[in-house]
């Protein structure tokens, strides 16, 4: 089971996965998380820089998705405007809605990858689907909710769990 919380790769942020690698690997779409993965929990909108990188994405050929526990107003105020598809009210690690948006995305499992700032949601949800996980660190911890202060505190036994082993 620890396994299935470890991503593949972890970086600091979004700005550091080399596409053009990713691409050379067979990666063809991302999955990604909303809150604290692309733009803080406070952060209604794309920021500029998140719209130059989106935009670099789909001129690289990439196809993208966003899948999201939050609600759909959220979630939709923000993937709207940029004509990204998404998923809201993910359940996430739940397999559903990650097979949702692999159906938005019309691409098999080895050819998708997760982005996103959990373990227990993001990583574990993806690594059950055979996908590509990546692992980012939170943009802003002090907005985070309750939930996801409590599975942080899990990360951090987990992380400890694996270099121990």
């Amino acid at each position: 089971m620890l396994n299935k919380l470890i991503p593949r790769q972890q970086i600091a942020t979004i700005y550091e996965l080399v596409l053009t690698e990713l691409w050379e690997q067979g990666i063809r779409g991302i999955i990604t998380d909303l809150d604290n993965t692309l733009v803080s929990a406070r952060t209604p909108l794309a920021t500029p820089e998140l719209i130059k990188w989106l935009s670099e994405l789909q001129d690289l050929g990439f196809k993208v998705v966003v899948l999201s526990n939050n609600g759909e107003a959220r979630v939709s105020k923000f993937a709207t405007p940029l004509g990204i598809p998404f998923v809201y009210g993910a359940r996430k690690p739940r397999s559903a809605a990650f097979h949702r948006a692999l159906s938005l995305l019309d691409l098999e499992p080895e050819q998708v990858l997760v982005l996103g700032d959990q373990m227990l949601t993001d990583v574990l949800g993806g690594n059950r689907l055979g996908l590509y996980t990546v692992l980012v660190q939170p943009i802003a911890l002090q907005e985070e909710g309750f939930f996801t202060r409590v599975n942080r505190q899990i990360e951090k036994l987990v992380r400890l769990l694996n270099k121990n082993t």
